[in-house]
Protein backbone atom coordinates (compact mmCIF):
# COMPACT_ATOMS: atom_id res chain seq x y z
CA UNK A 1 0.00 0.00 0.00
CA UNK A 2 1.08 3.57 -0.57
CA UNK A 3 0.90 4.33 3.15
CA UNK A 4 3.07 1.32 3.96
CA UNK A 5 5.65 2.27 1.32
CA UNK A 6 5.79 5.89 2.46
CA UNK A 7 6.74 4.81 5.97
CA UNK A 8 8.95 1.81 5.24
CA UNK A 9 12.13 3.84 4.90
CA UNK A 10 11.15 5.83 7.97
CA UNK A 11 10.94 2.65 10.00
CA UNK A 12 14.38 1.49 8.98
CA UNK A 13 15.92 4.92 9.47
CA UNK A 14 14.27 5.36 12.83
CA UNK A 15 16.46 2.52 14.03
CA UNK A 16 19.66 4.04 12.66
CA UNK A 17 20.81 5.33 16.03
CA UNK A 18 20.76 1.78 17.27
CA UNK A 19 22.05 -0.31 14.43
CA UNK A 20 22.82 1.58 11.20
CA UNK A 21 20.19 2.13 8.54
CA UNK A 22 19.28 0.39 5.28
CA UNK A 23 21.99 -2.24 4.72
CA UNK A 24 20.67 -5.03 6.93
CA UNK A 25 18.37 -7.90 6.10
CA UNK A 26 16.58 -10.28 8.46
CA UNK A 27 19.10 -13.03 7.64
CA UNK A 28 22.15 -10.91 8.41
CA UNK A 29 20.67 -9.67 11.67
CA UNK A 30 19.58 -13.15 12.76
CA UNK A 31 23.20 -14.28 12.85
CA UNK A 32 23.84 -11.77 15.63
CA UNK A 33 20.90 -12.38 17.93
CA UNK A 34 22.96 -14.49 20.33
CA UNK A 35 24.24 -11.26 21.90
CA UNK A 36 23.94 -10.23 25.51
CA UNK A 37 20.72 -8.87 26.95
CA UNK A 38 21.51 -5.16 26.39
CA UNK A 39 22.09 -5.76 22.69
CA UNK A 40 19.14 -8.06 22.01
CA UNK A 41 16.55 -5.30 22.04
CA UNK A 42 18.49 -3.30 19.46
CA UNK A 43 18.90 -6.38 17.26
CA UNK A 44 15.19 -7.21 17.51
CA UNK A 45 14.43 -3.64 16.54
CA UNK A 46 16.68 -3.93 13.52
CA UNK A 47 14.93 -7.15 12.56
CA UNK A 48 11.56 -5.47 12.93
CA UNK A 49 12.68 -2.62 10.68
CA UNK A 50 14.16 -4.94 8.07
CA UNK A 51 11.06 -7.16 7.90
CA UNK A 52 8.88 -4.07 7.74
CA UNK A 53 10.85 -2.68 4.80
CA UNK A 54 10.20 -6.01 3.04
CA UNK A 55 6.47 -5.74 3.73
CA UNK A 56 6.37 -8.69 6.15
CA UNK A 57 4.28 -6.82 8.68
CA UNK A 58 3.22 -9.66 10.94
CA UNK A 59 6.79 -10.83 11.42
CA UNK A 60 7.95 -7.24 11.84
CA UNK A 61 5.36 -6.68 14.55
CA UNK A 62 6.41 -9.80 16.42
CA UNK A 63 10.02 -8.62 16.42
CA UNK A 64 8.99 -5.13 17.54
CA UNK A 65 6.96 -6.64 20.38
CA UNK A 66 10.07 -8.46 21.57
CA UNK A 67 12.11 -5.27 21.34
CA UNK A 68 9.58 -3.46 23.52
CA UNK A 69 9.59 -6.31 26.06
CA UNK A 70 13.38 -6.29 26.21
CA UNK A 71 13.63 -2.49 26.40
CA UNK A 72 10.37 -1.11 27.85
CA UNK A 73 11.81 2.39 28.18
CA UNK A 74 13.26 2.63 24.66
CA UNK A 75 11.47 5.31 22.64
CA UNK A 76 12.84 3.93 19.37
CA UNK A 77 11.22 0.55 19.98
CA UNK A 78 7.80 2.13 20.49
CA UNK A 79 8.35 4.37 17.47
CA UNK A 80 9.09 1.47 15.15
CA UNK A 81 6.17 -0.55 16.51
CA UNK A 82 3.94 2.47 15.94
CA UNK A 83 4.93 2.59 12.26
CA UNK A 84 4.20 -1.10 11.82
CA UNK A 85 0.82 -0.78 13.53
CA UNK A 86 0.00 2.23 11.37
CA UNK A 87 0.75 0.22 8.23
CA UNK A 88 -1.61 -2.46 9.52
CA UNK A 89 -4.28 0.21 9.97
CA UNK A 90 -4.31 -0.32 13.74
CA UNK A 91 -4.62 3.43 14.12
CA UNK A 92 -5.50 3.64 17.81
CA UNK A 93 -2.68 1.31 18.86
CA UNK A 94 -0.23 3.13 16.59
CA UNK A 95 -1.17 6.48 18.07
CA UNK A 96 -0.73 5.14 21.60
CA UNK A 97 2.78 3.96 20.75
CA UNK A 98 3.70 7.21 19.00
CA UNK A 99 2.60 9.26 21.98
CA UNK A 100 4.42 7.05 24.47
CA UNK A 101 7.58 7.20 22.36
CA UNK A 102 7.35 10.99 22.35
CA UNK A 103 6.75 10.94 26.12
CA UNK A 104 10.01 9.01 26.51
CA UNK A 105 11.92 11.15 23.98
CA UNK A 106 10.02 14.42 23.47
CA UNK A 107 12.81 16.05 21.49
CA UNK A 108 13.56 13.20 19.09
CA UNK A 109 13.19 14.72 15.60
CA UNK A 110 12.61 11.42 13.80
CA UNK A 111 9.76 10.56 16.15
CA UNK A 112 8.28 14.03 15.72
CA UNK A 113 8.48 13.79 11.94
CA UNK A 114 6.99 10.29 11.84
CA UNK A 115 4.13 11.19 14.17
CA UNK A 116 3.45 14.30 12.10
CA UNK A 117 3.23 12.17 8.97
CA UNK A 118 0.93 9.73 10.77
CA UNK A 119 -1.36 12.61 11.77
CA UNK A 120 -1.42 13.98 8.24
CA UNK A 121 -2.20 10.62 6.70
CA UNK A 122 -5.01 9.99 9.17
CA UNK A 123 -6.85 13.20 8.29
CA UNK A 124 -5.24 15.57 10.78
CA UNK A 125 -2.99 17.66 8.57
CA UNK A 126 -3.53 20.83 10.60
CA UNK A 127 -2.20 19.10 13.73
CA UNK A 128 0.73 17.55 11.89
CA UNK A 129 2.58 20.77 11.10
CA UNK A 130 3.62 21.46 14.70
CA UNK A 131 5.44 18.11 14.78
CA UNK A 132 7.34 18.80 11.55
CA UNK A 133 8.32 22.19 12.97
CA UNK A 134 9.45 20.53 16.21
CA UNK A 135 11.68 18.17 14.23
CA UNK A 136 13.10 21.07 12.25
CA UNK A 137 13.86 23.01 15.43
CA UNK A 138 16.52 20.44 16.30
CA UNK A 139 19.78 21.66 14.76
CA UNK A 140 21.20 18.13 15.05
CA UNK A 141 18.43 16.60 12.89
CA UNK A 142 20.32 14.76 10.17
CA UNK A 143 17.55 14.65 7.55
CA UNK A 144 15.51 17.87 7.78
CA UNK A 145 14.47 17.54 4.15
CA UNK A 146 12.12 14.71 5.20
CA UNK A 147 10.19 16.93 7.60
CA UNK A 148 10.26 19.79 5.09
CA UNK A 149 8.80 17.64 2.31
CA UNK A 150 6.19 16.24 4.67
CA UNK A 151 5.34 19.74 5.86
CA UNK A 152 4.96 20.88 2.27
CA UNK A 153 2.67 18.01 1.34
CA UNK A 154 0.51 18.40 4.43
CA UNK A 155 0.27 22.18 3.99
CA UNK A 156 -0.82 21.52 0.42
CA UNK A 157 -3.54 19.22 1.73
CA UNK A 158 -4.81 22.23 3.69
CA UNK A 159 -4.63 24.46 0.58
CA UNK A 160 -2.08 26.58 2.43
CA UNK A 161 0.08 27.28 -0.60
CA UNK A 162 2.35 29.94 0.95
CA UNK A 163 3.25 27.63 3.82
CA UNK A 164 3.73 24.65 1.48
CA UNK A 165 5.99 26.77 -0.69
CA UNK A 166 8.02 27.91 2.31
CA UNK A 167 8.64 24.31 3.40
CA UNK A 168 9.61 23.19 -0.10
CA UNK A 169 11.87 26.19 -0.74
CA UNK A 170 13.82 25.28 2.39
CA UNK A 171 13.92 21.67 1.24
CA UNK A 172 15.20 22.52 -2.24
CA UNK A 173 18.07 24.52 -0.76
CA UNK A 174 19.14 21.52 1.32
CA UNK A 175 18.59 18.82 -1.31
CA UNK A 176 17.97 20.39 -4.73
CA UNK A 177 17.69 17.16 -6.69
CA UNK A 178 14.77 15.53 -4.88
CA UNK A 179 11.90 14.92 -7.29
CA UNK A 180 9.08 15.30 -4.77
CA UNK A 181 10.39 18.71 -3.70
CA UNK A 182 10.51 20.09 -7.22
CA UNK A 183 7.12 18.58 -8.08
CA UNK A 184 5.68 20.21 -4.98
CA UNK A 185 6.98 23.61 -6.04
CA UNK A 186 5.48 23.15 -9.51
CA UNK A 187 2.11 22.62 -7.84
CA UNK A 188 2.48 25.55 -5.45
CA UNK A 189 3.45 28.02 -8.16
CA UNK A 190 0.70 26.75 -10.44
CA UNK A 191 -1.89 27.31 -7.74
CA UNK A 192 -0.47 30.79 -7.16
CA UNK A 193 -0.72 31.45 -10.92
CA UNK A 194 3.02 32.01 -11.26
CA UNK A 195 3.29 29.83 -14.32
CA UNK A 196 6.84 30.76 -15.26
CA UNK A 197 8.15 29.71 -11.87
CA UNK A 198 6.05 26.55 -12.13
CA UNK A 199 7.68 25.85 -15.51
CA UNK A 200 11.12 26.46 -14.01
CA UNK A 201 10.64 23.75 -11.40
CA UNK A 202 9.00 21.49 -13.98
CA UNK A 203 12.18 21.81 -16.05
CA UNK A 204 14.30 21.00 -12.99
CA UNK A 205 12.10 17.98 -12.31
CA UNK A 206 12.71 16.75 -15.86
CA UNK A 207 16.47 16.81 -15.21
CA UNK A 208 16.10 14.72 -12.06
CA UNK A 209 13.78 12.01 -13.35
CA UNK A 210 12.46 11.21 -16.79
CA UNK A 211 8.98 12.38 -17.64
CA UNK A 212 8.15 8.79 -18.58
CA UNK A 213 8.55 7.82 -14.93
CA UNK A 214 6.25 10.53 -13.64
CA UNK A 215 2.80 9.85 -12.23
CA UNK A 216 -0.26 10.84 -14.19
CA UNK A 217 -1.07 13.73 -11.87
CA UNK A 218 2.41 15.27 -12.26
CA UNK A 219 2.26 14.96 -16.05
CA UNK A 220 -1.21 16.49 -16.10
CA UNK A 221 0.01 19.33 -13.92
CA UNK A 222 2.91 19.91 -16.32
CA UNK A 223 0.50 19.96 -19.25
CA UNK A 224 -1.62 22.59 -17.54
CA UNK A 225 1.46 24.71 -16.80
CA UNK A 226 2.54 24.64 -20.44
CA UNK A 227 -1.01 25.31 -21.59
CA UNK A 228 -1.13 28.43 -19.43
CA UNK A 229 2.17 29.59 -20.95
CA UNK A 230 0.94 28.87 -24.47
CA UNK A 231 3.76 26.44 -25.25
CA UNK A 232 1.88 24.06 -27.53
CA UNK A 233 4.94 21.94 -28.29
CA UNK A 234 5.82 21.28 -24.67
CA UNK A 235 2.16 20.65 -23.90
CA UNK A 236 1.90 18.10 -26.70
CA UNK A 237 5.10 16.36 -25.58
CA UNK A 238 3.81 15.89 -22.05
CA UNK A 239 0.46 14.86 -23.46
CA UNK A 240 2.18 12.10 -25.42
CA UNK A 241 3.84 10.82 -22.25
CA UNK A 242 0.48 10.88 -20.48
CA UNK A 243 -1.16 8.94 -23.33
CA UNK A 244 1.67 6.41 -23.63
CA UNK A 245 2.02 5.65 -19.94
CA UNK A 246 -1.34 6.50 -18.33
CA UNK A 247 -3.94 6.12 -21.08
CA UNK A 248 -6.56 4.78 -18.67
CA UNK A 249 -6.12 7.51 -16.07
CA UNK A 250 -8.65 10.21 -15.14
CA UNK A 251 -5.92 12.75 -15.94
CA UNK A 252 -5.69 11.54 -19.53
CA UNK A 253 -9.48 11.68 -19.83
CA UNK A 254 -9.37 15.27 -18.56
CA UNK A 255 -6.64 16.09 -21.09
CA UNK A 256 -8.69 14.62 -23.92
CA UNK A 257 -11.65 16.70 -22.79
CA UNK A 258 -9.58 19.89 -22.60
CA UNK A 259 -10.44 20.35 -18.92
CA UNK A 260 -7.43 22.57 -18.23
CA UNK A 261 -9.11 24.75 -15.63
CA UNK A 262 -10.82 22.08 -13.56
Amino acid sequence: MAYQRSLAVAAVCLAVLLVGCASSTPDTVARDVQAGAPERAALRLQLASAYYAQGQLDVALAEAQQAVQLAPNDAQAYGVRALILAAQRQTASAEKDFLYALHLAPHNPELSNNYGLFLCQTGRAAQSLAYFDAALADAAYVSPEKALNNGGACSLALNDYPRAGAYWMRAVRIAPDVAVTNAGLVRVYYQQQDYRQAAYYLQRLGKIVTMESQTADVLWLGIKVQHKLGDAGAEAGLGAHLRNHHAGSPEYAAYQNGAFDE
